[in-house]
């Protein structure tokens, strides 16, 4: 994979992916840094990627990858409690609806949450999904099944709260 074909790879899917990573994590910023972070190691493995049917399938693996190992470095170490006070800032306006479906995604199973984000977001078919998380075509549609049933209702609990 040249430059250039790199930079199109880049420009065509960073923010796709930072969508899909930030429905993972629930943080925008995080979820920019991971799939930053995911780039960089992708240039370093670029004539790999060039052998490669779906490189885009690689970034998101990676970044995902990045985004757990993050969240494991902070459960094992304390956070300064001036630092864990502090407010989020948040660099774009997120519409309700999108703060909503968000925040439902984190309230579900990582396994049905990664496999909606995964499905609806990343627009990856059933088959695709199962290779991509070594899991049997039935267990994906189950997730998929459980996952949307248990998202309509934690949005529909949210909106008669409202």
């Amino acid at each position: 994979m040249d430059e250039q074909e790199f930079d199109e790879l880049y420009d065509a899917s960073f923010r796709r992916l930072t969508a899909q990573v930030y429905a993972l994590t629930g943080d925008l910023e995080e979820a920019r840094d991971c799939v930053q972070e995911a780039f960089v190691r992708a240039w370093s493995h670029r004539r790999r990627l060039s052998t490669i049917e779906h490189p885009e399938a690689w970034v998101r693996t990676t970044a995902y990858r990045v985004a757990v190992s993050r969240w494991r470095r902070i459960v094992r170490g304390r956070r300064d409690p001036d630092r864990a006070l502090a407010p989020r800032l948040e660099t774009a306006a997120l519409g309700p609806d999108h703060v909503a479906v968000v925040a439902a995604l984190r309230q579900l199973p990582e396994e049905q949450r990664r496999a909606l984000v995964l499905h609806h977001l990343a627009d990856l078919p059933v088959a695709d999904i199962a290779r991509h998380e070594g899991t049997p075509v039935g267990t994906v549609k189950a997730r998929l099944s459980r996952g949307r049933a248990a998202l309509a209702l934690l949005l529909e609990e949210g909106t008669s709260h409202a």
